[in-house]
């Protein structure tokens, strides 16, 4: 069992969020409990993705393994961004070298009609295994997480994975009160999921609108912008800290913290003392270490992680994460030693 003394608001990941001093940088990493790991492989052999993101005592043994490996300062809840529409019931699917699949793709009012509200009963998975990590994690901050509306509208129109989301955008263009009312139905969705996990225990929580760099500021600001921002509005009287994350959003970093998350996540395109400068006072970084760098000689990854803390320190608050999720192909014991090296080099100080 993973347990600690510490309260888990003292720990420094949560400190971190709240712009508080910590006695190091804390880390964690998207997709830390994943394929690069044996263990999740194994796990994963004899069951789908949605299948094991429906499994509760699955979700809390895939969460956990990385937390045996690593010191990171926190868990990230394994699921995926579908599930919520899975639990409404649309007909998606997860294949396997694809990603999510919708059978019945969106193509007007009548399907806006034909989504309905998420209840928590429809998601009972979520708090069984919420609760089992939240009493195995001890100090260790659980982060819940949800897809942004961009994203899963995309995923939802396009029917799969797009590259250039023709028809997300033919639609947010051509029929702009369609558009909205999809996107205000998806955010009720994505509110409901995530205070499902906050009710449960989360300790904080991550928006992931994963495609929505696909878009110029203007777009974003008119298109998107209001729904997320619905999306942190809900989930502040839980006061748990709410953390934005997008790729390629480089030029969106400002709208993203003004959307009113308490932490913004950058990519590897934009340096943090640059995303610093580009996201108003009062908001802590997460990021943001290229992913490949971790399958490069050990002395690339100290120095360029060297480079990321140094460059995290000119913001309010910093995060050692990568810029987007590990790489199958990572070596679980660069992500071990990397994680080791950010606390250690971090606790130093500046030199």
């Amino acid at each position: 069992m993973i347990t600690s003394v510490t309260a888990p608001e003292e720990s420094p990941f949560l400190r971190a969020c709240r712009r508080q001093s910590v006695p190091h940088t804390p880390v964690w990493f998207m997709r830390q409990a994943g394929r690069s790991l044996p263990e999740y492989r194994a796990a994963r052999k004899r069951k789908t993705m949605l299948a094991a993101c429906t499994s509760a005592d699955l979700i809390t043994e895939i969460t956990l393994q990385p937390l045996r490996r690593y010191h990171v300062d926190a868990a990230i809840f394994f699921s995926d961004i579908v599930v919520p529409l899975k639990a409404v019931g649309l007909d998606v699917d997860i294949k396997a070298g694809v990603g999510p699949v919708f059978g019945r793709p969106f193509r007007g009012e009548g399907d806006v009609a034909r989504m309905r509200d998420l209840d928590p009963t429809d998601v009972p998975y979520v708090t069984k295994a919420i609760g089992s990590l939240v009493a195995e994690l001890g100090a260790t901050p659980l982060i819940g997480f949800a897809g942004g509306p961009f994203t899963l509208a995309s995923y939802l129109v396009e029917g799969g994975p797009s590259k250039n989301q023709e028809r997300t955008k033919a639609l947010m263009y051509g029929q702009p009160k369609l558009w909205h009312a999809l996107l205000s139905k998806l955010t009720d969705i994505t509110i409901s999921f995530l205070r499902v996990q906050v009710a449960a225990g989360a300790s904080a929580v991550q928006l992931f609108d994963s495609w929505a760099g696909t878009l110029s500021p203007d777009d974003y600001r008119a298109a998107v912008f209001p729904h997320s921002k619905r999306v942190f509005d809900a989930l502040a009287e839980t006061g748990v800290p709410r953390i934005h994350f997008g790729v390629g959003t480089g030029e969106l970093l400002g709208l993203m913290g003004d959307a009113g998350a308490d932490v913004v996540g950058v990519d590897w395109r934009v340096s943090l003392d640059e995303a610093a400068r580009r996201v108003d006072i009062g908001k802590a970084l997460q990021g943001n270490l290229d992913p490949a760098v971790l399958l490069t000689p050990w002395e690339v990854v100290e120095r360029r992680a060297r480079d990321v803390l140094a460059r995290g320190r000119t913001a309010e608050g910093h995060i050692f994460n990568l810029g987007h999720g590990v790489l199958p192909e990572t070596d679980p014991d660069v992500l071990a030693r990397l994680t080791d090296y950010v606390h250690e080099e971090s606790a130093r100080g500046p030199a």
